[in-house]
């Protein structure tokens, strides 16, 4: 009887441990698979990021809540192996920020998830029509300056973007470079609130002048060609760091709009990526049109904003791509065995 009891012992012990190591086993399967991203307060970012950790989820990852910091910030935390991965990596516009966080000896880019992201300066095409006006350039004229100036000090106000971002330092660029500076100024601030008086200006008659950035909600509430145009700009000037762009990098359909065409990749910490090649692959196959990002913007601006509709807008945009999303992940799945 003694004897049974011991072996019985014996068996509830090993399978106590046994137990005990397939939870420690379990456990740090999670701790491996935990995704950590980040986004800019640009919420559009929010549902980029939302749709590819819809797909991670689906491949069995953890997901934490994403950060909202600024650029910078997000390529030093991606580099340092405090976050994994970011949706926001412009490829040109952003090669300050990569470069300066360690380049590609920590970071790598992946797949291409928005092609063809476009910027550059708009008026409204009624000003434009009425004074010939085509390129930034023609801004050096006091009187065509004047057409734009909104705070009555006899400059132009061109409404730029958030402080910090790397499009305020091109502007900034072109202002000296076109030799602008005095007959225009920078008007600096949130995109979102800035873009808000532009539509309140446009409303009222009055004339427009503004950077633009497509995908956008913009874009969709005031048409190029009909509502407004693009302004070329004299020659192709960029800061230091795009000093290798070319007129071929900033043109598109016919006009140099002055800033690089670009686009939208997923950038990640290369051990991450090396210890995750499910991830990578996922990464390197998602993609969402800019079309669909113009459509969610204009969601957002109409008030769709918290995230919880963000999170119910990605779930929609998977559904309306159920067939090409479930071949993605069949295809990521693919590369656990290589």
């Amino acid at each position: 009887m003694k004897q049974k009891f011991r072996k019985f012992a014996l068996g509830m012990t090993l399978t106590i441990l046994l137990i005990g190591l397939i939870a420690c086993q379990s456990n740090s399967s999670v701790k491996k698979t935990r995704v950590r991203a980040a986004h800019s307060n640009w919420v559009e970012e929010h549902f980029q990021t939302e749709i590819v950790n819809i797909g991670l989820e689906k491949l069995g990852y953890q997901i934490e809540k994403p950060k909202e910091i600024d650029y910078p910030a997000i390529y030093l935390s991606v580099a340092n192996s405090d976050l994994d991965y970011s949706v926001i990596g412009a490829e040109k516009a952003h090669q300050e920020y990569f470069n300066n966080a360690g380049g590609e000896k920590k970071l790598e880019r992946v797949g291409v998830l928005t092609p063809d992201l476009i910027q550059g300066y708009q008026i409204d095409k009624k000003t434009a029509d009425k004074y010939k006006i085509t390129n930034l350039g023609q801004l050096k004229d006091p009187k065509i300056a004047q057409l734009f100036d909104s705070d009555g000090n006899g400059k132009a106000n061109l409404v730029g973007c958030n402080p910090g971002w790397f499009c305020e330092r091109i502007i900034d660029h072109h202002i000296k470079a076109y030799g602008l500076e005095d007959t225009v100024e920078h008007n600096r601030g949130q995109y979102i609130i800035l873009l808000a008086d532009v539509i309140s200006r446009y409303q009222q008659g009055k004339s427009l002048l503004y950077y633009a950035y497509n995908p956008h909600w913009v874009s969709t509430v005031l048409k190029p060609d009909k509502d407004i145009i693009w302004l070329e700009v004299p020659f192709t000037s960029l800061p230091e760091s795009q000093k290798n762009i070319t007129v071929k990098d900033t043109t598109i359909e016919g006009k140099n709009l002055g800033f690089a065409v670009d686009r939208l990749r997923i950038f990640a910490n290369k051990e991450f990526l090396a210890a995750n090649p499910v991830a990578k692959r996922w990464f390197e196959l998602v993609q969402i049109p800019a079309e669909d990002m113009n459509v969610e913007s204009l969601y957002i601006k109409e008030g769709e904003d918290s995230p919880e509709d963000i999170r119910r807008h990605a779930k929609e945009w998977v559904e309306n791509n159920q067939e090409l999303f479930d071949r993605w992940l069949e295809e990521a799945k693919k590369a656990a065995d290589v």
